[in-house]
C-alpha cells in the first residue's frame, strides 16, 4: 500500500512506516500538484489548499481514503468522493477546546475594549486620563445579563455554551436546524430560528459548518436583523459571512463589533477593508491549535489512513453514504477497494 502525504512539519510518516506502507511526501500549491501526488496512493492526508476536487479525486484510480487534519472537510469534494468510493475522514473533537477557548478569549477582547487598552497602555495612556477613562466606561460591555447567540450548536457550539455560561448571561440560545431542542436544553440553550436568534442576540458566536446551504448565511440582510449593539465572533469558516457586507455593517453602525479568527479569502488581503476597521480584529487562524493538538491531530490523521486500509474504523467519517457505494463495489466489481479488508462491520455508527 502506499500513502501520500502533502507536507507538513508535523507528519507521522513512522506510523505508516510501522503498519508496512510505502510513504510519499511532498508541498502541493495547485491542483496539478495534488493529482501528481496522489495518482497512484491508496490513502492520502490533505490539508485546506489546495482543493482536493472532483478532478483530483477522479485522477486517482487507486485512491481509498482521504484524510485531513482538524474537523472541517469542505476542502474537499464530497460528493465526488462518494460516487467514486473514497471515503473521507476527519478528526473530530480534536480541537474542540482550543476553538471553543478562543471564541471565547475574542467576545472577552471586544467587551471589555482589550484591543483598544492595551495599544493604549503601550502609547503612555492610563485610567488617570480622564478622555480615556471616559470613552472606556462608554463602550466596554458585560456579559453577566445580557443574551448571547449561537450559529451552530454541534461539539464547539455546546462547548462555548458551557463557556459563556460562567460569565452569567441572562440567555443562551441558538440556531441549528439539525439539532432537537431537548438535545439543546440538556445544556440550558434554546433553539430558535436564524432571525429570531439574530434579533434578540447581544452576542453572537459562529460554529456552524460551511456548506451551500451556510455560504453568506450572515449577509446584509440577516445582519441588519442583529441588534445595533451586537458582537459578532466567527471561529468556525470564513465564507459563512459575507465579508463585505460585514465591513459595511461595521462601518455604519447596522452592528458594533467583530472578532473573526476566519476569512472568505485565506490568508486575507493586507487591503481588505474589514483590517482597516476599528471596531473590528482578525486573528489568522490559529483558533483550533495548540501544543496537544498538534500531537494528537497529526497521529489520529494518520491513523484514519491505517485503520480504513486494514479494516479497521477511521476516528471521523465525512460522508458515511461512502458505504453503500463501496458495499456495491465490492459486490460488482471492487475497483479500487479490490483486496482491501471490509472496514464498515466495524464502524460505529
Amino acid at each position: 500500500m502506499k500513502v501520500a502525504l502533502q507536507a507538513s512539519p508535523w507528519n507521522r510518516r513512522d506510523l505508516f512506516e510501522a503498519a508496512g506502507f510505502e510513504t510519499i511526501e511532498g508541498p502541493c500549491r495547485t491542483e496539478d500538484d495534488l493529482i501528481d501526488l496522489l495518482r497512484e496512493a491508496d490513502g492520502a492526508q490533505v490539508g485546506v489548499i489546495p482543493l482536493t476536487s472532483r478532478r483530483v479525486l477522479e485522477a486517482c484510480p487507486q485512491l481509498k481514503v482521504v484524510s485531513r487534519m482538524g474537523v472541517g472537510v469542505d476542502s474537499i469534494d464530497l460528493d465526488a468522493a462518494t460516487e467514486l468510493g473514497i471515503l473521507v475522514c476527519n478528526v473530530p473533537g480534536v480541537n474542540t477546546a482550543e476553538v471553543a477557548d478562543h471564541a471565547m478569549a475574542l467576545l472577552l477582547t471586544m467587551t471589555r475594549r482589550l484591543h483598544d487598552a492595551i495599544p493604549s497602555t503601550r502609547a503612555g495612556g492610563w485610567s488617570s486620563d480622564r478622555a480615556l477613562t471616559v470613552s472606556y466606561l462608554e463602550s466596554v460591555r458585560r456579559i453577566a445579563g445580557h443574551t448571547v447567540g449561537i450559529l451552530g450548536f454541534g461539539d464547539i457550539g455546546k462547548a462555548f455554551a458551557t463557556r459563556v455560561r460562567v460569565f452569567g448571561p441572562a440567555r443562551i440560545i441558538a440556531c441549528d436546524p439539525y439539532v432537537r431542542p431537548s438535545s439543546a436544553q440538556i445544556h440550558g440553550v434554546e433553539l430558535m430560528s436564524l432571525e429570531e436568534m439574530l434579533a434578540q442576540s447581544d452576542f453572537v458566536s459562529v460554529h456552524c459548518s460551511a456548506t451551500a446551504e451556510t455560504r453568506h448565511l450572515l449577509n446584509a440582510r440577516t445582519i441588519a436583523l442583529m441588534k445595533p449593539t451586537a458582537i459578532l465572533v466567527n471561529t468556525a469558516r470564513g465564507a459563512i459571512i459575507d465579508g463585505a457586507a460585514l465591513a459595511e455593517a461595521l462601518a455604519t453602525g447596522v452592528i458594533e463589533a467583530a472578532a473573526l479568527d476566519v476569512t472568505e479569502i485565506e490568508p486575507i488581503d493586507p487591503a481588505d477593508r474589514l483590517l482597516a476597521l476599528p471596531n473590528c480584529i482578525v486573528t489568522p487562524h490559529l483558533a483550533g491549535f495548540s501544543p496537544t493538538f498538534l500531537d494528537d491531530c497529526p497521529r489520529m490523521q494518520a491513523e484514519n489512513v491505517v485503520n480504513v486500509l486494514t479494516g479497521v474504523a477511521p476516528h471521523g467519517l465525512a460522508n458515511p453514504e461512502v458505504i453503500k457505494t463501496i458495499a456495491g463495489m465490492r459486490a460488482d466489481d471492487p475497483g479500487r477497494w479490490r483486496g482491501v479488508p471490509d472496514f464498515s462491520t466495524a464502524l460505529r455508527l
